[in-house]
């Protein structure tokens, strides 16, 4: 059966909120905020699944993306590789900034986390470069034409626009190894011009230790913003894979949560995943998330069956008139280890997933402390979720681990 198309209309691409969206016969818009996205035609071809953008949206509109994906379709009927004949069409033309970076993105995909979906990666570009210099051919891209495109963005967002200085200085590296005659030396010189930034580091909002209890007491449904929050603030584990959580990743019956490591913020390498030791009530959460919420593989799942949105746990704060984050409880959790346990700074570190050490040091540490960041995940749980026989001491763990601890690396 031919699988249903133009499904989109052209005033709903703006109400679409960000996620995938597919249109029919392997088109789709990639929405990264409310008013930008791009196209990507998936496909199957000499038996692999390939993935083709097709230009971002709102500049390729909906009947510009249906066309370029039927020539694409067409193409493949003729056994031609879409995507080898694009790279070839490039070379023909002026090949312009927004191609280049386009092509750029693709060739990056698989080193980025998720195939680089959550657009992350080419938004700095998207936002920021493409829409005044996306239309100049690579060539004559100077740090002139740098510079007044990132000026304002350079005084006001200095982090964002060192991102998309980053982004431009690597598409232009790109264009080289294509053959194009570019000035590799352009953004370096671009931020000469732009001069310093006045940087002020600014640290996530996080509530102090001591409050945590009173904010997880407050959750009392079974909803799934409380349930989420709930985990994430027994787990100390960041909010991408608490929303990426599937159910086979979860054995309870060890009391343990194994996340892979392509959705793990690089902590020790590429193809290392990591073990999170899970407390009595954090196996109670997931219990109870399991038995209202079962309908797919992801534990903490969406109204369209796919993870919840990075906004989701946002939006339950600021409604609550909190200042703090998630990512905040993380602070919380690290503190609390800190000023409350006697356990050492490896151990601590690696209840966060942060890396700690040099390269040689973690070489020789083959362990990752289960057993011991086991113990520290009770101890937090029994604060955070009192029982009649917990708090007596003002959250104070009276369960000291030894710095020996850190020998049995050795």
């Amino acid at each position: 059966m031919a699988r249903k198309s133009n499904r989109l209309t052209v005033v709903g691409l703006r109400k679409l909120p960000r996620g995938k969206h597919a249109d029919g016969n392997g088109l789709y818009l990639l929405k990264t905020s409310p008013e930008c996205g791009r196209w990507m035609l998936r496909y199957r071809q000499f038996g692999r699944r390939r993935d083709m953008g097709l230009g971002g949206w709102p500049a390729v509109g909906l009947a510009d993306a249906r066309r370029n994906a039927q020539v694409a379709h067409d193409q493949i009927r003729n056994n031609v590789d879409p995507i080898a004949m694009r790279r070839e069409q490039h070379r023909a033309h002026l090949h312009l900034l927004s191609e280049i970076a386009m092509d750029c993105f693709e060739s990056r995909k698989s080193q980025l986390r998720n195939e680089g979906a959550d657009g992350r990666w080419f938004s700095p570009l998207e936002l920021h470069v493409l829409p005044k210099l996306g239309s100049t051919p690579v060539t004559q891209i100077r740090q002139v034409l740098i510079r007044d495109t990132l000026a304002q963005l350079w005084r006001d967002k200095p982090v964002t626009a060192e991102k998309a200085l980053e982004r431009l200085g690597l598409v232009l590296k790109h264009a080289a190894a294509l053959g194009l005659e570019v000035d590799l030396q352009a953004t370096m010189k671009a931020r000469l011009l732009l001069g310093k930034t006045r940087r002020t580091v600014k640290h996530i909002p996080a509530p102090h230790w001591k409050d945590v209890p009173e904010f997880y007491d407050a959750m009392t449904e079974p909803t799934l913003s409380h349930l989420a929050l709930k985990l994430l603030i027994l787990t100390g584990i960041r909010s991408g894979p608490l929303r990426h959580a599937r159910t086979d990743q979860f054995d309870l019956e060890q009391g343990i949560w194994t996340i892979p490591a392509d959705v793990m913020k690089g902590r020790v390498g590429a193809d290392s995943e990591f073990r999170v030791p899970l407390s009595r009530q954090a196996v109670g959460i997931i219990q109870e998330t399991t038995h209202l919420f079962s309908n797919t593989n992801f534990l903490f799942a969406g109204p369209r069956g796919n993870q919840i949105s990075d906004m989701t746990l946002l939006m339950y704060m600021k409604r609550r008139g909190l200042d703090a984050r998630p990512h905040g409880f993380r602070t919380s959790l690290r503190v609390w280890l800190a000023e409350q346990t006697g356990a050492p700074h490896e151990v601590a570190e690696t209840v966060l997933a942060h890396t700690s050490g040099s390269k040689v040091v973690r070489a020789y540490r083959r362990t990752d402390f289960l057993e011991q960041r086991r113990q520290l995940m009770q101890q937090w749980a029994d604060y955070v979720v009192p029982t009649s026989t917990s708090r007596l001491v003002a959250g104070r763990s009276d369960v000291r681990l030894s710095s020996e601890v850190t020998a049995e690396a050795a």
